[in-house]
């Protein structure tokens, strides 16, 4: 098979549907790749080649059969916080190093369901806490368009795999921005669903009222093709909501004309970088162009997303990672004195700095004396900011601004300071602490790094907010580059 293969998934597809090339030989290329090039980005904690090889004779062997489906044959990486049956689920921690979990995530069944062959487990932030994949027991992963640059966090290891051809689709989690944020930083595409829309079950927690499973890929039509395979109900998630099943590609072709977009005036304030905003604008003049109507409106409690998000995500984070002692699974010190050891030692020892933070906010956050004055009161704004939300859905169809307020930074810049990595997250918390489906697709570059423009629907709008990102893409070409050093 050819050295150069198309970007597209839909193109994979289609040329694995004319022959041109097996499920086995697409599987080798990527595998191939991952082997030569990934040295330099560390985007995989764990490589599955035995594994793929025998899932891609499967998915061939099906096609043989006349059983394919849309995504048979289609290789992906896997986001490590899914549990994958047989193979390390490590979290990027410590911790979790040596678990290797006894079941699938609902999301790995459907994609295996589906056909698609997983070649392995991509890095990330520890327990998905992070904005630039820089807090990985494992290592920082590079971006593949400026290797001394973060690719963002906390699926910042999926989102450098797309983008430098390792693979050409990828899972990946968003609890406050961790699919759309390195989506932009790399370069690609990537797509939050609306809360329960995709299971959680086997994925594993970090906020479980923030949580959100979803794809990344080249294009809006590669999301549109990931959801319909990891889209459902999920009797064992009880955040899971049961809907009837759609097809999110049945409005990739529908007319921009007519749509209301809205350009909340709290994203372009003076934190956005002026190469950002005239990236933006301009994409939003192509879609103006195309007959969308476009208007200013308003998220007056939006400067609130960023400290309510920063109650909340450690808050729960505290009480979910509390199931990490020592004593049942995971990592465990050595020689215990007693009880209180293996407890202070295993969980000292086995989370990183990151983690560690967030646990002891979260912990202040729910004490006696303080639970009313920060978790209830970041439960209430968290309502008044999906009532924003629900009023400008009442005038427009989907909102439009940065995915995030400057390009990839410099590896090491943020590191000691939290706060500043946190308002990194200032354009994307928002959409989860409303339970919103949000995307990010690629708008431009600024001074050579790419730049991504985020779109925001209401619940359950997924399909016209991709169909009116793949009319943006139909007339750029932004998602078709690929980083020199990678091509």
């Amino acid at each position: 098979m050819s050295d150069t293969l198309p970007r597209s998934v839909a193109s994979l597809a289609a040329g694995l549907a004319r022959g041109e090339y097996s499920s086995v030989e697409l599987t080798r290329h990527y595998l191939d790749r991952i082997a030569a090039l990934d040295g330099a980005l560390n985007s995989f904690i764990t490589v599955c080649a035995e594994q793929a090889l025998a899932e891609a004779a499967a998915a061939d062997a099906a096609r043989a059969a006349g059983h394919a489906g849309p995504l048979t044959g289609i290789p992906y990486a896997n986001k490590d916080i899914f549990c994958t049956r047989g193979v390390r689920t490590s979290c990027a921690s410590r911790m979790l190093d040596n678990f290797i979990a006894p079941y699938d995530a609902t999301a790995v069944e459907k994609l295996r369901a589906a056909g698609l062959v997983m070649l392995g487990k991509t890095n990330m932030d520890e327990f998905a806490m992070g904005s630039s994949n820089e807090s990985s027991y494992y290592g920082p992963v590079a971006n593949p368009w400026d290797l001394a640059r973060v690719p963002g966090g906390s699926s910042g290891g999926s989102a450098a795999a797309v983008a430098a051809g390792l693979a050409p689709l990828a899972t990946g989690t968003d609890t406050g921005g961790s699919i759309r944020q390195p989506a932009a930083f790399c370069g690609i595409s990537g797509l939050k669903p609306t809360y329960g829309r995709v299971s959680r079950y086997g994925m594993i927690a970090f906020a479980s009222s923030l949580d959100q499973g979803g794809p990344m890929g080249y294009s809006a039509e590669d999301l549109a093709l990931m959801l319909n395979a990891l889209a459902g109900f999920d009797l064992r998630d009880s955040t899971s909501i049961e809907r009837a099943d759609e097809d999110f590609t049945r409005l990739l072709d529908a007319p921009v004309a007519g749509l209301r977009i809205g350009l909340p005036r709290e994203y372009f304030d003076d934190q956005l970088d002026a190469g950002i905003r005239a990236c933006v604008e301009a994409a939003v003049k192509t879609l103006q162009a195309r007959g969308a109507t476009v208007q200013e409106i308003s998220l007056p409690h939006m400067s609130l997303a960023i400290p309510a998000y920063y109650v909340i995500a450690p808050a729960e984070c505290s009480s979910n990672l509390s199931r990490y002692d020592g004593a049942r699974f995971g990592y465990r010190c050595a020689d215990p004195k007693d009880l209180t050891d293996l407890y202070c030692r295993s969980r000292g020892e086995g989370f990183g700095a990151e983690v560690k933070r967030r646990i002891l906010i979260g912990t202040y956050a729910l004490s006696s004396g303080y639970y009313d004055a920060y978790y209830r009161k970041a439960q209430q704004v968290r309502r008044l900011l999906r009532d924003d939300f629900m009023q400008a859905f009442d005038e427009v169809d989907v909102i439009i601004g940065p995915t995030t307020p400057t390009v990839a930074y410099q590896t090491g810049a943020h590191s000691k300071d939290p706060v500043t990595m946190y308002l990194g997250d200032i354009y994307t918390t928002a959409a989860n602490l409303a339970g919103l489906p949000s995307l990010s697709i690629p708008a431009g570059f600024v001074d050579g790094l790419p730049v991504g423009m985020q779109m925001t629907a209401a619940h359950f709008d997924e399909a016209r907010m991709l169909g009116l990102a793949h009319q943006y893409q139909r007339d750029s070409d932004w998602h078709l580059r690929a980083p020199a050093a990678f091509t």
